[in-house]
């Protein structure tokens, strides 16, 4: 019996002990997991809603704003099925506009923002508090197209663009109606209860912008504003042959940073940041961030001006070509043993002296019955003598 104890506990000690480490080990790995996986975003498609809430021939930037990130937003790889646009759409046929059928946002007239391919969601006296808001939340009737519906899930980011005229929580829609700050919160609330959005990137450029967002409870929302309380948006720079303000000073300088970066960039959303300097902008933009789990500076700027993109494909035709090449080949040398074979003709209890030759050693079904009654006897004499020793 001692001798028994003195063989199993060393043998039970060294299991625990090995056990002991393997959970330990499992606790180490699994704790810097489930810090990494809050900075991967983790959303599988990407939508855009751009809107401008103004209208009239003196409110040409604020379209001009909104189709310039249209613009952006599909260069970088959103698809029109994703993006939502809103616009007045009352400039491009104005009867001063001395360029008809175009908007530009620059003073070199170097793109045309509506002579492109447009698709226009909502236009005229559609852009409208109540269709927002129906936007958002999708409480529509059955008869409500889907091409104008944000068909969004709890995997999708979502990027939402204002421009037009405000105050201290307050925008204005076509000079006719408001939106107010709690609606907005109302909005994000049900949106989050909906299962709507995986985030939602909020930005505003009107006067007082940073009221707008203040009131924002939904968790996972990032929101960057123009301007603070009692403080204005400014203008950029005027086209004399326009006669108007082109674009607004936040606006410019978004799209000139977002202007130097691809689909596959990896810049981040602080870079975007940094720019909104006072000397740039000319008032004081607000970034709020405690609604949002991610750090700002992991935080991919195409995580919501992007794409997702799931596939990339690189050379397809010359790999495609080596493909068919390799099978090619293969069958080659499948077809040059099959013709071996046939030349050879059946072969019965044979041995190859050579790799390479065609000569066969013939062996009678009586030779190969001795052989291995040999073998046999061979292997038990072995046995034998190995069992007496």
């Amino acid at each position: 019996m001692k001798n028994f104890f003195s063989y199993v506990l060393p043998i039970l000690a060294l299991l625990g002990a090995v056990l002991s480490s393997e959970e330990v080990l499992q606790e180490n790995t699994q704790q810097p997991l489930q810090q990494q996986e809050q900075k991967p975003s983790r959303h599988s498609n990407n939508w855009a809603v751009l809107v401008s809430t103004s209208r009239f021939w003196f409110n040409y930037r604020h379209m001009a704003n909104a189709l310039s990130l249209y613009r952006t937003v599909k260069r970088l790889g959103i698809p029109d099925s994703q993006i939502i646009l809103m616009l007045s759409d009352d400039i491009a046929c104005n009867p001063r506009n001395a360029f008809p059928g175009t908007v530009f946002n620059n003073m070199d007239e170097a793109i045309d923002l509506y002579g492109e391919s447009i698709e226009v969601d909502y236009r005229g006296y559609e852009v409208t508090v109540d269709n927002f808001m129906r936007l958002l939340t999708d409480r529509w009737d059955s008869d409500q197209p889907r091409s104008k519906r944000l068909l969004t899930d709890e995997n999708s980011n979502i990027f939402i663009y204002l421009t037009g005229h405000g105050g201290n929580e307050f925008l204005k829609f076509q000079d006719a109606e408001e939106i107010g700050a709690y609606d907005l919160k109302d909005a994000f609330n049900v949106m989050h209860e909906q299962k709507r959005y995986n985030e939602i990137f909020f930005m505003i450029d009107t006067c007082q912008a940073n009221t707008m967002y203040e009131k924002i409870e939904a968790p996972n929302v990032l929101a960057v504003g123009s301007s603070e309380l009692d403080e204005s948006s400014y203008s950029h720079h005027s086209d004399m042959d326009i006669g108007v303000a082109v674009i607004d000073r936040f606006t410019y300088y978004t799209l000139d940073y977002l202007e130097r970066i691809d689909r596959d960039s990896k810049e981040t959303m602080d870079k975007l940041f940094a720019e909104y300097t006072f000397e740039n902008v000319h008032s004081h933009p607000g970034i709020r961030t405690d609604l949002f789990k991610r750090n700002i500076n992991d935080v991919l700027l195409t995580d919501f001006f992007g794409n997702v993109q799931n596939v990339v494909v690189d050379d397809v035709d010359s790999e495609l070509l080596k493909k068919v090449e390799q099978d090619e080949a293969a069958s080659g040398i499948n077809k040059t043993k099959q013709t071996m074979m046939r030349e050879r003709g059946p072969v019965k209890f044979s041995f190859e002296c050579d790799e390479n030759s065609t000569t066969l050693i013939n062996v009678t079904a009586l030779q190969a019955k001795l052989f291995g009654m040999i073998a046999i006897g061979f292997i038990g004499a072995l046995w034998f003598v190995a069992s007496k020793f």
